[in-house]
């Protein structure tokens, strides 16, 4: 069985026994009142919908031995109930799990990677190039968790901070010395990687995203929870191209250094060459500075080339050869993310994961600054959200792209129909020429059989997801498969 003292557990943190003894054992750390029982310690968390306090006397029923709080608990007149008392028990929860693991992140090399964009990306590449050097690498993002050999199905960008470290856990015991991480603004603002200190930090952009009462109050505050990470890290790497990166790391208890484009930067990225090499995309590039090497990547665009160099400006700290990290750039893929999918010689298919007008327009103002027949682009948008992005959306790619297939993409609990009328009336802002297919597998097998050389067609929306919501019920749907299913039916 797990024992841990509970001082050792409350060892570097700020609190009051506001009852009850230190001098205890804790069984197990929860922070879910349904998974209280005898012994453990259970920590109240104020969520969004529901607050630990509340539960604190029923937690205290079931045996706790230990309350960690951060305001007054209504508890049953039962000895032996210790009460700790903090000013954040989300901060207080990252620290005591740290302790619970035998604070893991100490025996591994940490990265952490926050931005609006390119972190998913980013942190497959970083990978590839550090195991392309022999490094074990382990990784946590916004479609998985990689452990060993072992793939987990990401439900947050950055989970609990329990989670995480339990996973910082398994790594180790996996023989990872390495972990690459995408740090979400929602994560640093509700403490889930607090309790160690990265190794390295990054910032690769900002954009106003994120913008709401479950997210956050407005840019100003995403701008500051970003800035959260370079007061925990140690070697803080930033995109100087960026208007927001000084407003960032503003108070950064961390060294810096910078990368782009910028004749500043230290880490300096010039001559972007855009190829077609029979459907695939790419971009080929120079780096100076801090390392200089001639590069190419096998991604589309202007934002592969700063993912590029975010990844560059990681790995060169790590001894990186130049051929690793160039044989990483051509080779590696990301599911979901501007990922080609090879249909014919004549034209392109990719997948992409962008699913709001910020992300349609980069992506498809990115694939337009290449030599191409017509640029198609396939997208719905999901239900129960907000109708703007609908005629957002429709107007960016009414704009942008030189025809349009409207489909479905989650509908979760509207009519399809509705959603992508309300699509429809955006993209008629612009006279773009467009067709609606409500069935996605149909709309894709109409594209990729109207395909004609030279033409780029982008399915957009999904990305790494594998699955459709109707009605409550996901179903499987994987766009990659669709696509393919049009190469058999051949």
């Amino acid at each position: 069985m797990h024992l841990k003292a509970l001082q050792e557990l409350l060892e570097g943190l700020a609190y009051t026994c506001i009852r009850g003894s230190l001098d205890c054992q804790v069984h197990a750390v929860v922070y879910d009142s349904r998974k209280a029982g005898p012994g453990c310690l259970f920590c109240c968390i104020a969520g969004a919908n529901f607050d630990g306090h509340d539960a604190a006397g029923d937690v205290a029923a079931k045996g706790a031995s230990v309350l960690v709080v951060q305001k007054e608990v209504v508890l049953p007149d039962k000895e032996g109930v210790t009460v700790i008392l903090v000013e954040n028990t989300r901060y207080a929860l990252a620290h005591i799990a740290a302790a619970w693991f035998g604070h893991p992140a100490e025996k591994l090399t940490t990265i952490g990677i926050t931005g609006t964009k390119g972190k998913t990306t980013t942190t497959y590449l970083v990978k590839s190039i550090l195991e392309n050097m022999g490094r074990k690498v382990g990784l946590l993002g916004t479609i998985e968790v990689i452990i060993g050999q072992e793939h987990i199905h990401a439900v947050n960008t950055t989970p609990e901070s329990y989670v995480l470290q339990e996973y910082f856990a398994k790594m180790v015991k996996a023989g990872c010395d390495t972990v690459v991480m995408e740090v979400s603004s929602q994560a640093l603002k509700l403490c889930r990687t607090e309790g160690f200190v990265f190794d390295y930090g990054i910032f690769t952009n900002l954009e106003p995203d994120h913008i709401g009462p479950n997210e956050h109050d407005s840019f100003e505050d995403y701008l500051h929870c970003k800035g959260l990470l370079f007061r925990q890290c140690r070697v803080g790497i930033v995109n100087c191209d960026d208007a927001h990166w000084r407003q960032v790391t503003k108070g950064h208890s961390c060294s810096l250094e910078t990368y782009g484009f910028s004749k500043e930067a230290d880490l300096r990225a010039s001559d972007p060459v855009f190829t077609n090499q029979q459907g695939h995309l790419g971009v080929c590039f120079s780096v100076s500075g801090l390392w200089e090497m001639d590069a190419q990547i096998a991604m589309p665009g202007r934002f592969s080339v700063y993912n590029a160099m975010t990844a560059i400006a990681i790995c060169r700290h790590f001894g990186a050869s130049k051929e690793a990290v160039a044989e990483a750039l051509m080779t590696a893929r990301v599911r979901g993310r501007i990922e080609t999918v090879r249909v014919s010689d004549d034209f392109t298919v990719i997948i992409d994961y962008a699913h709001n007008a910020m992300a349609l327009e980069s992506l498809l103002s990115t694939l337009k600054d290449y030599e191409h027949g017509r640029l198609v682009c396939i997208f719905g948008c999901g239900g129960n959200r907000a109708k703007d992005r609908r005629f957002e959306m429709g107007e960016v790619s009414g704009r942008l792209a030189d025809f349009t297939v409207i489909t479905s993409d989650n509908p979760r609990f509207e009519e399809p129909g509705a959603i992508i009328a309300d699509i429809v009336t955006g993209i008629s802002r612009t006279g773009g020429a467009y067709v609606t297919i409500p069935d996605r597998g149909e709309a894709v097998a109409w594209a990729v059989a109207h395909g004609k050389p030279g033409d780029i067609i982008v399915l957009a929306g999904k990305g790494h997801e594998d699955y459709q919501e109707i009605k409550g019920v996901k179903y499987h749907m994987d766009d990659r498969e669709l696509v393919l299913a049009c190469c058999k039916s051949e």
